[in-house]
Order: C-alpha cells, then sequence, then structure tokens
C-alpha cells in the first residue's frame, strides 16, 4: 500500500510539473512575438537591431504569418529614440519603419528619460512615434513573462 501511495504522489509530481510550464505559456494568438533590447549608445548596435527587426518583419511576411515587434531602449540605448543624438543613419532608418513597417513599435524608458530630464535640466527630444513605458527592463520582464522573445544583440 505505502509503495503504491509514493508512487501516485510521484505521478501526480510529473504531471505537475509538465501541465505548468503550458499554463504559463501566453495564449497563442498565430502571431509571433520578438522583443529587441537597445541598452548601448552604439551605433552598430542599433543598426543590428534595426536590420533584424526588418529582416524578421520581412520573413514573416513572405510566408503569410504574422509578426508583432517591439523595440525596448533604455540607458544609453535611448539615444536612438533622440532626435538630437541619435546617428544619423539610425535616426532616418527609425523614421522610415513607423511608414513602412507598422508591426514595429519603438518603446522608451521613463526612467531613464526621467534620468536624461535631470542631468540635461530639460526632456530629451524623442522621436514623436514612440511610446514610453514607466521602466523598460519591467517592460521586458513582462513580454518574456508573457511569451515574448528577447533578444539583444
Amino acid at each position: 500500500m505505502m509503495v503504491l501511495v509514493r508512487v501516485l504522489a510521484l505521478v501526480s509530481i510529473i504531471a505537475t510539473g509538465f501541465a505548468a510550464p503550458t499554463a504559463l505559456r501566453a495564449e497563442d494568438d498565430g502571431v509571433h512575438k520578438l522583443a529587441l533590447q537597445i541598452s548601448d549608445n552604439d551605433a552598430e548596435k542599433m543598426v543590428a537591431v534595426l536590420n533584424i527587426a526588418a529582416n524578421v518583419s520581412r520573413f514573416y511576411s513572405s510566408i503569410g504569418e504574422e509578426v508583432e515587434i517591439r523595440i525596448i531602449a533604455f540607458n544609453a540605448g535611448m539615444h536612438m529614440l533622440r532626435t538630437d543624438t541619435a546617428p544619423e543613419q539610425v535616426a532616418n532608418r527609425v523614421r522610415g519603419f513607423s511608414q513602412s513597417m507598422p508591426n514595429v513599435a519603438f518603446v522608451g524608458c521613463g526612467n531613464t528619460i526621467d534620468s536624461m530630464t535631470r542631468s540635461e535640466g530639460k526632456p530629451p527630444p524623442i522621436i514623436e512615434h514612440s511610446e514610453t513605458v514607466e521602466a523598460g527592463v519591467v517592460e521586458l520582464i513582462t513580454l518574456n513573462e508573457a511569451g515574448w522573445t528577447i533578444v539583444r544583440p
């Protein structure tokens, strides 16, 4: 009898262990979800993020599938979304994305914007087609928990 109880307990633990990840998985709505992190003021990394977003968007479009992409900028990566400090090639491409790839969203970190405002004495000029979240890293955590793929080039 004791062996049977142990076997049933083990089966229950195993079944629960396999069921838990499924319960945590986000609803499968058929849309691929990618979050790209930019946290460095480095033109090459900014271009890499934009290239990845464009390539992923084109790939899924070519096979008839949808993809939602969020580029999350925080820390020094916020310069990618600033109209006064973004490298010219990056700024031009970011502007183009709003027209050619509406499935790509640019998201800035409110904490970083607040920090820049304090150090510069005025709010930094941010591209108009971006959105702001309270904390960029928290946004990445939230997206990860919702089943998004997070990539940091």
